[in-house]
C-alpha cells in the first residue's frame, strides 16, 4: 500500500490497540493493519464505549467508536487505537444499520470512517424498538446463536455475500485513509489553485 507514515516509530513495529474483545472487530482491524503495516503488533483490550449497548443514530455510534479507540490506545500505550461501533438509525419509521470505525493517535487526533447502512426487516426492527440489542434480535429472528461474534446482521441479511468482518474492514480502511495516503491531507495552499 504505502510506506509506514511518520507517526510510526522507526525503531520498533507500530503498536495498535483494538478497543474490543469481539473476535470479528479484532479480525477486521487486524486485517487492515497488517495489510498496511505488515510488522505491526495488534492487541485487543476490553474498553467501555460510553454509549448504550445498542447505540441509536450515527452521532451516538460515532461517539462509541471514538471512545473505544481513545481508551484502547491509552490502555495499551499504543501508537494507534481502533474502535468499531455498530448502531441503528430510525429513518422515517424504518430502521437501518450504521457502523463507524475510529482511529485515534497519540497526538489526540481521531479519524472516522463509516456507514454500513442496510435496512432491517420489520421483525428485527420491532425487537430493537422494544429494547433488544440488534445482535440478540438477529439471533431470535434467524434462530441462531451469538451472530454478533460471527456473520452479524449483514451476513445473515445478505445471504453471506457480505459478512460482518468484511463490512468492518472497509470502515477501518476508511478511518485509516489519512494515514494511508497522507499526501492528500496536507492543508490546501491558496496559491496552488485549490
Amino acid at each position: 500500500m504505502t510506506d509506514v507514515p511518520t507517526f510510526a516509530p522507526a525503531q520498533r513495529p507500530l503498536r495498535v490497540a483494538v478497543g474490543s474483545r469481539n473476535p470479528v472487530k479484532i479480525a477486521a482491524a487486524t486485517a487492515i493493519v497488517r495489510h498496511a503495516w505488515p510488522d505491526a503488533i495488534v492487541e485487543s483490550v476490553a474498553v467501555a464505549s460510553g454509549v448504550p449497548d445498542q447505540p441509536w443514530g450515527d452521532d451516538e455510534t460515532q461517539r462509541g467508536a471514538i471512545a473505544r479507540s481513545v481508551a484502547a490506545r491509552a490502555a495499551l500505550d499504543a501508537d494507534l487505537g481502533i474502535g468499531i461501533e455498530g448502531g441503528v438509525v430510525d429513518e422515517n419509521g424504518a430502521l437501518r444499520t450504521c457502523a463507524w470505525a475510529a482511529v485515534s493517535m497519540a497526538d489526540g487526533s481521531v479519524h472516522l470512517g463509516g456507514s454500513l447502512a442496510m435496512p432491517l426487516p420489520p421483525a428485527v426492527a420491532h425487537l430493537v424498538r422494544d429494547g433488544v440489542e440488534l445482535g440478540d434480535a438477529m439471533d431470535t429472528v434467524s434462530r441462531s446463536i451469538n451472530t454478533k461474534h460471527g456473520a452479524g446482521a449483514c451476513g445473515i441479511l445478505t445471504a453471506g455475500i457480505v459478512d460482518r468482518q468484511r463490512a468492518y474492514e472497509v470502515l477501518v480502511a476508511y478511518a485509516c485513509a489519512p494515514l494511508l495516503a497522507p499526501e492528500f491531507w496536507v492543508p490546501a495552499q491558496a496559491d496552488a489553485g485549490i
